[in-house]
C-alpha cells in the first residue's frame, strides 16, 4: 500500500491521478468481488445491461451512479454485496447499427449471408463492450466483473430457451395471424412500446363508395388511402337509421371492382364523422377484431417493404407513399374523392430506424399475457409485490398490466436468440425444443428447418434477475443472491422491462424478483429538453469527468433533484460540486500538516474535550444518523444537503478554524485532543462522502491515521449516544451567532476583519455568562477583539452598533466609524422583521385548529420561538430609545 501513498497531500487535488490509481488498486484487490462474507446478509443488484450499441450516455450515468452508491454503502455496513455486470445485445438497435455500417461500404447482410453477418455483429459487441468497460471504471463502479453477463452467452441462451419452451407447453406462447406493428425499414415486427407516436400534420381523405346496382352511395374518410385496396367491409352502426336499409347490401370498391358488404357492428360511432368506417383487416388493428367478428377476408396489400403487392392491381410495385399520391390523383379524375381535409394526428415511428410503422398482418410469436398479469396484479395487491420508489409510480405499473395485450415477441432480425421452433417440410408440424430437432415426431420426416426469426430483445432482457444468476441451474449464486435488493431504473422503461421482468420472475422463480425499484427521472439539458441527436444537446459523462473529475459528476447527478423527478444538466452545477470536492481537499490538506505522524492508536476521544469538540463530535453524530436513513430511503438530494452543509459550514468554516486554537497553543494535552477529533471527524465523513465521492474519499482516507487497505470495506460509521451533548450545541450556537454578527457589523461599515475592534457583550442571565466566559477566547480570535468585556452589568455605550442575539446583546463602539442615522434605519429593519415573526407565531398558536393537531413538542417549540423573539424584539425596541435619546 505505501507505493500508492505519499508523506504530504498534495496542494491540489488531481482527479485523473487518483481515478486511475484508486481504480486499479480495487480491482487488483477484488474488493468488489461478493461471495467473501459468507456469514452475511447479502444486498444484491443486477445492472440494467446497456445496449452494445455506441457509448453510454449521461442518464446511464445517473443510473449507475444511484446503485453504486447503494452498493458502496451496503458493502461498508457489512453486507455481502453483488453488484452483477453485464450487456444487452439489443436486436433491432444493434443490428440497424451495423446495417448502417455495412451499407457504407456497399455491403448488405444479405450479401454476406446469415453466418458472416453474425461474425460482424459479434466483432461490433466486442468493440463496444470494451468501451463500456472504459466508461465503467472512469465513473468509479463497482462492479463485479468475475459475474459478468451477456444476453446473448450461452447460459442465458439457456435461460431463453427453457422459457420459450415451458411456455409454449402451457399454452402462453403460440403462433398466429394477427395485426402487429411492422417496420418496413428494418423489416421487422415492433412491440406496442417500441413505437413512438409523434404528432404529425396528415389529411383526412372522404371517399364515395357506391351500393351495387343503386345510386346510393357510402362516404367513408382515412388518413391511408392506399390501404383501400385492402377493404374487405364498410361497417355502419346497426342502429343508426341512416343505413339500416342498407346492411347485408354491397358496394363496389373503386379501382379493383370487388363487391364489399355493408356491416352493421357496434364498433362504429354514429356521431362521429358520416358514421361509415372502411373495414381493412389486413391493415388495421380494429378492423381486425371487426374482420373476425364478421368472417371478414383478409388482404394484404403490400410487402415487408412497403412497397404495393399484387392485390394492389395497378397499383403494384410503387412504394405506400407513391401509392398514395397516385392513388389520390386517380380519385378526384374519377369522382371518387369527396373532399380532403387538413388533420393534425399522432403517428407511429419505429424507436430505432424511425420509419412510419405500418400496421402489418403477420404470422408471429405471441406470449399470452393475461394469465401472468393476473399473478403479478395480485401480488401487488397483496402487498406482497415489488416497493416502488416514488410509491405513485406503482399506478403507472398496475395501469398497464391490467390493460395489458398480448405481446408479440418475434422479430424478423438475424441478431438475437432464434425462436426454437422446427418445422417439418413434410407434414408442416411445428416442433418446440430446448435443442435442435432432426426427426418430426409426427411422420418421422427429417426435413426439418428452425424458424429464421429471433426473439424480442425485452424477452431475453425479462430473465435477467435470475439467469444471470446461473437459472435454470440451481446455482450457489441463485441461492444466495435471489431475490436481488434493489432495480434502479427510469420510468420510461416500467412497460418494457419492470413488468416483464416481474411477471417471467412469478411464472418461473415464483418469487418478485427484486424488494425495492428505485424509479428516477430523465436528465435533460439547461431548458428542460429531452436529449436528443437532433437537438444536439447530449452530455457525455467521459467529457464531464475529463473537466471536473468523476466525483464530481457523480455528485451532482445524485443530489440534483429527487426521486421519480427529471433533473437539468447545468454546468455550473458540476462545477459546484468539484468546489465542494476541493473544499473537503484543503480542509484535509490542513489537518493532516498538523496531525504529523499522529497515528490511529492515539486517537482518544475520551479526554477532556472542549465546547467545540463535542459540538462537532454531536454534528457527526446528527449527520450520521441522518444520512443513514436517508440512504434507507433512497433520498439521495437529501442526503447530499446534509453532507454538504456539515462538511462545508460545520466542519470546514467553523470546527477546523476553532480547532486552530489548539493546534498553535501550548497545551500537549489540548493539542492531542484536538488532533484526535480532527482525525476521527475527518475518517468518518470521509466514509459518509464514500459512496458518492469515491475516488477523493479513498485518497484522502489513505493520508488519514486508518486501520485497512481501502475505505471501500471501512465500517459505515454508526450513531453513537456518548457523542450526545445538546448543551454543547447550544454553547457553540451562542459563540457562531455572536461571531457571525460582529463579522456583519464589520461589513456594514467597512471595517476589515485584520482591523482590531472594541466588543462588549451583555449576557441574559448567568447561564449565558458562564458560555461567553468560558469559551471567550473564542470570540476574541474570530471577532479580533481589542478589548472585549463580557458582563451582566455592562452600561451601554452612546454610540454603538447594536446585535441581540438569543442569550446576549452585542455592542460595538465604533465612534467615528458609524452613522447613527444608518444604525436606526437597520435597528428599524430588523424591528419590522422581529414584529413579523412575533405576529405569525401568535397567529400559529391562536388558530384552534393547529393546537388541537400538532403535538405537543412542536406547540411547545413554538411557544419558546414566541419568547425569544418577543425578547428581542423588546431589546431593539429599547436600544432604538436610547439612541433617539428617548
Amino acid at each position: 500500500m505505501e507505493e500508492l501513498k505519499t508523506t504530504q497531500m498534495p496542494t491540489t487535488y488531481d482527479p485523473k491521478e487518483a481515478e486511475k490509481k484508486w481504480y486499479d488498486y480495487w480491482l487488483k484487490g477484488q474488493y468488489f468481488k461478493a461471495g467473501q462474507r459468507p456469514d452475511a446478509e447479502t444486498y444484491t443488484v443486477v445492472i440494467p445491461p446497456p445496449n452494445v450499441t455506441g457509448m453510454l450516455h449521461i442518464g446511464h450515468a445517473l443510473d449507475c451512479t444511484l446503485q453504486d452508491i447503494m452498493i458502496r454503502t451496503k458493502r461498508m455496513q457489512g453486507y455481502d454485496t453483488l453488484w452483477l455486470p453485464g450487456s444487452d445485445h439489443a436486436g433491432i438497435a444493434t443490428q440497424t447499427r451495423v446495417e448502417q455500417k455495412l451499407r457504407e461500404s456497399g455491403v448488405t447482410r444479405y450479401d454476406l449471408g446469415r453466418e458472416k453477418f453474425l461474425e460482424k455483429v459479434w466483432e461490433w459487441k466486442d468493440l463496444y463492450l470494451e468501451s463500456i468497460h472504459e466508461q465503467w471504471a472512469k465513473m468509479g463502479f463497482s462492479l463485479d466483473y468475475s459475474r459478468e453477463r451477456f444476453t446473448l452467452d450461452e447460459g442465458l441462451s439457456k435461460a431463453v430457451r427453457e422459457v420459450f419452451v415451458k411456455l409454449y407447453e402451457k399454452g402462453l406462447i403460440y403462433r398466429g395471424n394477427y395485426i402487429i406493428n411492422w417496420d418496413p425499414a428494418a423489416r421487422t415486427a415492433l412491440s406496442d412500446i417500441e413505437v413512438e407516436h409523434k404528432e404529425v400534420q396528415g389529411h383526412l381523405y372522404h371517399l364515395k363508395y357506391v351500393v351495387k346496382d343503386s345510386d346510393e352511395f357510402i362516404v367513408v374518410a382515412t388518413t391511408r388511402p392506399e390501404t383501400m385496396l385492402g377493404d374487405t367491409a364498410v361497417a355502419v352502426h346497426p342502429k343508426d337509421d341512416r343505413y339500416k336499409h342498407l346492411i347485408g347490401k354491397k358496394l363496389v370498391l373503386p379501382f379493383t371492382g370487388r363487391e364489399i358488404p355493408i356491416i352493421g357492428d357496434e364498433y362504429v360511432e354514429q356521431e362521429f364523422g358520416s358514421g361509415a368506417v372502411k373495414i381493412t383487416p389486413a391493415h388495421d388493428p380494429n378492423d381486425f377484431e371487426v374482420g373476425k367478428r364478421h368472417d371478414l377476408p383478409q388482404i394484404l396489400v403490400m410487402d415487408e417493404t412497403g412497397t404495393m403487392n399484387d392485390n394492389a392491381g395497378a397499383y403494384k410495385g410503387l412504394d405506400r407513399f407513391e401509392c398514395r399520391k397516385q392513388i389520390v390523383a386517380d380519385m378526384k379524375e374519377s369522382g371518387v374523392l369527396v373532399k380532403i381535409e387538413d388533420h393534425l394526428h399522432q403517428v407511429g415511428h419505429s424507436e430505432r430506424s424511425g420509419a412510419v410503422v405500418e400496421p402489418y398482418l403477420s404470422t408471429q410469436w405471441f406470449v399470452k399475457m393475461k394469465p401472468l398479469a393476473e399473478r403479478a396484479i395480485e401480488a401487488q395487491n397483496t402487498k406482497k409485490g415489488a416497493n416502488f420508489v416514488p410509491d405513485r409510480f406503482e399506478k403507472s405499473y398496475l395501469y398497464w398490466i391490467e390493460n395489458v395485450r398480448d405481446w408479440c415477441i418475434s422479430r424478423q432480425l438475424w441478431w438475437g436468440h432464434q425462436i426454437p421452433a422446427w418445422y417439418c417440410e413434410g407434414c408442416g408440424e411445428i416442433h418446440v425444443a430446448h435443442d435442435k430437432v432432426s426427426v418430426c415426431s409426427k411422420c418421422s420426416g427429417t426435413n426439418l428447418r428452425q424458424d429464421a426469426d429471433v426473439l424480442d430483445t425485452w424477452f431475453s432482457s425479462a430473465l435477467w434477475p435470475f439467469s444471470t444468476l446461473g437459472w435454470p441451474e440451481e446455482t450457489e449464486d441463485m441461492s444466495r443472491f435471489y431475490p436481488t435488493s434493489l432495480l434502479v431504473t427510469g420510468y420510461d422503461i416500467i412497460p418494457f422491462w419492470v413488468s416483464r421482468m416481474i411477471f417471467t420472475a412469478l411464472e418461473f422463480t415464483g418469487q418478485i424478483p427484486f424488494k425495492d425499484v428505485l424509479i428516477h427521472g430523465l436528465v435533460r439539458d439547461a431548458d428542460g429538453r429531452k436529449m436528443s441527436k437532433s437537438l444536439g444537446n447530449g452530455v457525455d459523462p467521459l467529457e464531464v469527468i475529463e473537466k471536473y473529475g468523476a466525483d464530481a459528476m457523480r455528485f451532482m447527478l445524485s443530489t440534483s433533484s429527487t426521486s421519480g423527478q427529471d433533473l437539468r444538466f447545468r454546468w455550473e452545477k458540476v462545477e459546484q460540486a468539484r468546489n465542494f470536492a476541493n473544499k473537503i481537499w484543503n480542509a484535509s490538506r490542513f489537518a493532516l500538516m498538523n496531525l504529523g505522524d499522529f497515528k490511529v492508536e492515539e486517537i482518544d476521544l475520551n479526554g477532556s474535550l472542549n465546547t467545540a469538540d463535542r459540538w462537532i463530535l454531536h454534528r457527526l453524530n446528527e449527520t450520521v444518523r441522518d444520512v443513514t436513513r436517508l440512504m434507507d430511503s433512497y433520498e439521495f438530494a437529501e442526503t447530499g444537503r446534509l453532507l454538504y452543509n456539515f462538511i462545508w459550514d460545520d466542519l470546514c468554516d467553523w470546527y477546523i478554524e476553532f480547532s486552530k486554537l489548539s493546534l498553535y497553543g501550548t497545551d500537549d494535552q489540548a493539542k492531542k485532543t484536538t488532533k484526535s477529533v480532527l482525525a476521527y471527524v475527518l475518517d468518518q465523513t470521509q466514509r459518509l462522502i464514500h459512496p458518492f465521492m469515491p475516488f477523493i474519499s479513498e485518497e484522502i482516507w489513505q493520508h488519514l491515521p486508518h486501520e485497512g487497505d481501502t475505505i471501500t470495506l471501512a465500517k459505515w460509521p454508526e450513531y453513537e449516544s456518548r457523542f450526545e451533548a445538546a448543551d454543547a450545541v447550544r454553547e457553540m450556537e451562542l459563540l457562531m451567532d455572536i461571531i457571525r454578527n460582529v463579522r456583519n457589523i464589520r461589513a456594514e461599515v467597512n471595517v476589515p476583519m485584520s482591523k482590531k475592534i472594541e466588543l462588549l457583550v451583555k449576557p441574559s442571565g448567568v447561564d449565558s455568562l458562564a458560555i461567553l466566559k468560558r469559551n471567550e477566547e473564542y470570540i476574541q480570535r474570530f471577532s479580533n477583539t481589542s478589548t472585549l468585556e463580557i458582563s451582566l452589568d455592562l452600561a451601554t455605550p452612546d454610540k454603538a452598533m447594536t446585535a441581540i442575539v438569543t442569550g446576549a446583546e452585542l455592542y460595538l463602539p465604533l465612534a467615528g466609524l458609524i452613522d447613527i442615522s444608518q444604525e436606526l434605519n437597520r435597528l428599524e429593519k430588523e424591528l419590522q422583521a422581529l414584529h413579523g415573526e412575533v405576529d405569525r407565531i401568535e397567529k400559529k398558536l391562536s388558530n384552534e385548529g393547529f393546537v388541537a393537531k400538532a403535538p405537543a413538542k412542536v406547540i411547545d417549540e413554538e411557544k419558546a420561538k414566541l419568547v425569544d423573539y418577543a425578547d428581542k424584539r423588546d431589546k431593539v425596541i429599547a436600544r432604538l430609545a436610547e439612541l433617539r435619546g428617548v
